[in-house]
């Protein structure tokens, strides 16, 4: 099979164990495909968890998962030097959860910023430092961190800096009545071991496709169109008041890098060679909802992030 055809399986395979939730599967695969890590959001009982576990299973690749809470220590993820006496008699660097392929955050909000600091340079440079020596991290290096939208008491937000390192902030709802029918019936048979097992993909792949993705064809048009957008959460005066009053920051370049590296991903992943706008409006949700941050304003009007950047693709034409 091709590399296409390879991931498109890989997409269908996590599937078969979300019921619902196609769009999140699809948003999760685009991080994948980017180089990218994801920052999954919503309530309890969701599938966030399941989500990336489905994409361990369906990828030849290892998985560690990491409970934040209040008591951790940075050194409980990225590893520290311990003495053996007996055998080297010298101090032996002990690797933490955050050496693995994919890394599940779970609940990333309820440690200290000390804590959530330590996956910095683990997600921007792909790499920790400990005692002054590097590690590197694996050519496969994913963090996916879920959060709780509504249990916010003895959480620590997360730093507009670490934010940024995520190429989306994806949102996860309810199912539908219909879906969630079909999900009862998914866990009564997985139950009764009536599920079928697939046959997981190699991460290798993964590594191929994304050299091909780089080679997707931007277009100037839709190069500026990506540009526009973000400079619109920049300069929202001069598109209308309304927008003025509502944003209080804008995104930075990171945001530009993520629209394009998503976008050309949405293009390869529907094989196509060239990216358009519609391929942009796609990700632009997820790819800028944790980067533009509301004035009081927007608060006080009821307008939430989702609605403001809904505002500015109105608004923002394609040249």
């Amino acid at each position: 099979m091709t590399g296409l055809e390879q991931i498109l399986t890989l997409q269908k395979n996590m599937g078969k164990s979300i019921i619902g939730q196609e769009n999140v599967i699809s948003k999760i695969i685009i991080a994948l495909l980017t180089d990218g890590n994801v920052l999954l959001e919503g309530l309890p009982g969701l599938a966030k968890t399941r989500a990336v576990k489905s994409l361990a299973a369906n990828l030849n690749c290892r998985l560690n998962r990491i409970q934040f809470t209040p008591d951790l220590l940075p050194s409980d993820i990225t590893g520290t030097e311990i003495y053996q006496p007996q055998t080297e008699q010298k101090f032996v660097f002990q690797p933490g959860p955050i050496f693995s392929n994919l890394v599940l955050a779970d609940e990333i909000n309820r440690a200290p910023a000390k804590v959530q600091s330590a996956l910095l340079e683990a997600m921007e440079e792909r790499q920790v430092s400990v005692a002054g020596k590097t590690y590197k991290m694996e050519p496969l290096f994913m963090v996916l961190a879920t959060q709780n939208p509504i249990e916010q008491e003895g959480t620590y937000p997360l730093p507009e800096a670490q934010l940024d390192r995520f190429i989306m902030k994806i949102l996860i709802d309810y199912p539908s009545s219909e879906e969630e029918a079909k999900i009862v019936e998914l866990v009564r048979n997985e139950t009764k071991g009536e599920i079928s097992k697939t046959m997981p993909i190699d991460q290798n792949t993964v590594l191929d496709v994304r050299k091909e993705i780089n080679n997707v064809l931007v277009s100037q048009a839709a190069e500026k169109y990506m540009v526009d957008l973000v400079s619109a959460t920049r300069y929202p005066d001069k598109i209308n008041k309304d927008l003025a009053r509502w944003i209080a920051y804008g995104a930075s370049p990171r945001g530009t890098i993520a629209l394009d590296k998503c976008s050309r991903a949405v293009a390869w992943l529907d094989g196509r060679n060239s990216v358009t706008p519609d391929d942009t409006r796609y990700i632009v949700h997820d790819v800028l909802r944790h980067r533009v941050i509301l004035s009081y304003e927007a608060n006080a009007d009821r307008v939430d992030i989702n609605s403001v950047i809904d505002h500015i693709l109105k608004n923002v034409a394609v040249i």
